[in-house]
């Protein structure tokens, strides 16, 4: 199967490009700048600066992670406009290519497995949510409604979509770990305000099995939560990775200091949601890391 990704040079599409290369497919990926991505993917991936350089080689499947880093610098107005336009113009872009081989009488591609993330939910406190719990409203909502939207219109093209909602991906060499590791390796970790709030997390490894997963069960179509089945709190989180390393974690940090250095990003940290994945788990799919010491054992 020859399939195509966006964001295929960043931390969850190195690796999923490498499982799928192994699994015998075909690899296509959409990059700005198609030299730097090829000294980060395997050999054998077909580079091209566009979706719409594939028309002569039509994808029979497409994964879309293309995005800003959510997290990457303060959300200045002209920053959100940023984060959103850099989920949605890839989305759109895709949407054009499904449009154009229709037009042209080539086949479409048979799914697409687009990308969104936890923040869809917004803060939703200490309830349980799954894939039918209503959003809060909020900038992080906003985002995540944007980008899915921008991938519903393939739809009414005979495409099936499955757009999957993802949590902290944990793996090393990047993601969420890369950041947190060096204070709490050094003893100077803590929790993130109360610590109450939960942070849905998934291994690196589960997720691109999920996203496999969805590629190849023809009946899966809708929304999917990407996370493991056991969220954990900031505090969990905090007492896990810190004992993973043998190191205490006794430096909290106060959630006025967070809110006076990044704003209101500051609500990626301080909010959350008890996000399940029920919808994954009614499939049948199995996690390889359900719980997070088990993660963190293998990681670390």
């Amino acid at each position: 199967m020859r399939v195509l990704i966006t964001g295929g040079s960043g931390f969850v599409g190195q690796r999923l490009c490498e499982k799928l290369l192994a699994l015998g497919h075909a690899v296509q990926v959409v990059s700005r700048h198609p030299d730097k991505a090829r000294e980060k993917l395997p050999d054998g991936c077909d580079i091209r600066d566009s979706a719409l350089g594939f028309m002569d080689a039509p994808p029979q499947a497409i994964v879309n992670l293309a995005g800003e880093s959510i997290a990457g610098k303060r959300w200045s107005e002209a920053q959100k406009k940023r984060l959103v336009e850099s989920r949605t113009k890839a989305t759109h872009q895709l949407v054009t290519l499904c449009e154009q081989l229709k037009a042209s009488g080539q086949p479409v591609p048979k799914v697409m497995i687009s990308g969104s993330a936890m923040g869809y939910y917004g803060d939703q406190g200490k309830r349980v949510v799954t894939e039918e719990t209503a959003p809060h409203d909020e900038f992080a909502h906003r985002l995540c409604a944007k980008w899915e939207a921008a991938a519903e219109p393939v739809e009414e093209l005979g495409v099936r979509l499955a757009i999957l909602r993802t949590g902290l991906v944990l793996d090393s060499g990047g993601g969420t770990l890369e950041k947190m590791l060096p204070p709490f390796k050094m003893g100077l970790g803590g929790r993130f305000g109360s610590g109450k709030q939960f942070m849905p997390w998934i291994h690196r490894d589960d997720l691109v099995a999920a996203i496999i997963f969805l590629l190849e069960h023809d009946a899966l179509s809708g929304v999917f939560n990407g996370s493991a089945p056991h969220p954990v709190t900031n505090a969990e989180f905090t007492r896990t990775l810190a004992g993973q390393l043998h190191r205490p974690a006794i430096f909290p940090v106060p959630a006025f200091v967070l809110k006076a250095g990044l704003g209101e990003m500051s609500r990626l940290l301080l909010t959350g949601a008890d996000m399940r994945p029920a919808r994954l788990a009614e499939a049948g799919f199995e996690f390889h890391y359900p719980t997070l010491d088990r993660a963190l054992a293998a990681i670390l």
